[in-house]
């Protein structure tokens, strides 16, 4: 490699990655592929959980190179190893600030082969994430009258692909497959969205709380993923409870706050959307402080305000290619279901809500 194309790279590099950090601006896109095998051992025997989603799944680490090698496909796979004895290759098929066609298009349909394989027993994917930011960042510029469509089109456009992602994968993943999870969507950038909106709602000609119109948005988007895998025969991870509500008890109602926010098998919409925009409203916090107690908290986000923190390092995932490799797990045993920091990265606990549906045997 010359100096000169050393130099230009470098100086190419982050220019790159201001445009993968802000996808919901500019729409900017990126593959971010890897296989990482939880190398159990004593044991050959290898099953394989197949990842597919946008940033979130990828490990987004605000890097075009690189991915945190930890994210929360590969932290659920040590889980499974750890539960069957067996070696677990976790495979993420995933594409940084992707909206929610292009990973059913792209991921999903286009590379359905990794979850058609025989040893395949998990398949997973997210998605809308990137619809909804680019719906906030469209209203947030409005002036003048608000135009709410934005945020009904990423509601309708969410609930096109998920559906059609949960047919596809039903129709087309390895008939031995045992678990099929959607995970939803916390809210990054909650405690910003606290402020008036630049633009004035169309009825009463005032500002709105960007927050009071970004909230129901998100909850009917969660609601929709978590009922329709009910129907079809997936499980639902709800990142949006895991992350905005604490681990204790913050308003005396007899439920942790994680707990109380959890959507319930066969409750109605409206019944949902209430109990997260009024009834527990008090509970939820931005999740840069997800309290773990009245006094303790970790940070679920990194700088980016977005994207989820991590356990460990990072390998090569995007534009120069994805990592095919394997390691020990981190910890040779689990207790109870929970390995020691489950509850302090943001990834740690997306991988363990997952986790909690997975089969006692491959």
């Amino acid at each position: 490699m010359s100096t000169r194309f050393r130099r230009s790279l470098h100086a190419l590099l982050p220019v790159i990655a201001l445009a993968v950090l802000i996808p919901q601006a500019n729409a900017s896109t990126i593959n971010q592929n890897a296989s990482w095998t939880i190398d159990r051992a004593g044991t050959s025997t290898k099953y394989r959980t197949v990842a597919y989603g946008d940033s979130i799944y990828a490990g987004y680490n605000g890097s075009v190179t690189s991915a945190a090698k930890y994210a929360a496909p590969t932290v659920n796979a040590e889980y499974l190893s750890a539960q069957w004895g067996s070696d677990v290759e976790s495979v993420r098929r995933t594409k940084s600030g992707a909206i929610a066609s292009d990973v059913y298009n792209n991921k999903i349909v286009a590379e359905r082969s990794y979850m058609q394989a025989s040893n395949t027993r998990v398949v997973t994917f997210e998605m809308c994430g990137n619809d909804g930011l680019q719906a906030r960042a469209s209203f947030k510029s409005q002036t003048g009258t608000c135009n709410y469509n934005v945020l009904t089109a990423a509601e309708n456009s969410c609930k096109t692909y998920v559906t059609a992602a949960m047919d596809y994968i039903n129709a087309n993943a390895y008939a031995g497959v045992k678990l099929k999870v959607v995970s939803n969507l916390h809210y990054p950038g909650y405690a910003v969205d606290n402020v008036q909106s630049s633009c004035k709602d169309p009825g009463t000609g005032a500002t709105v709380k960007m927050q009071d119109k970004f909230l129901p948005a998100l909850a009917r988007m969660n609601f929709m993923m978590c009922d329709v895998a009910r129907q079809k025969g997936f499980k639902c991870a709800d990142n949006f409870a895991q992350y905005m509500g604490g681990d204790y008890d913050s308003n005396g109602d007899g439920k942790i706050d994680s707990d109380g926010l959890r959507y319930i098998d066969g409750e109605s919409e409206a019944s949902y959307v209430n109990r997260i925009t009024t009834t527990l409203r008090s509970t939820i916090r931005d999740a840069n402080t997800h309290f773990i107690s009245s006094s303790s908290s970790y940070d679920y986000i990194q700088s980016d305000d977005t994207h989820p923190t991590y356990n460990g390092s990072t390998f090569s995932s995007g534009l120069f290619g994805g990592t095919t490799g394997s390691g020990a797990p981190r910890y040779s045993t689990i207790s109870a279901g929970k390995n020691p920091i489950w509850n302090q990265y943001g990834h740690e606990r997306i991988g363990w809500a997952v986790s909690t549906y997975n089969p006692a045997t491959p």
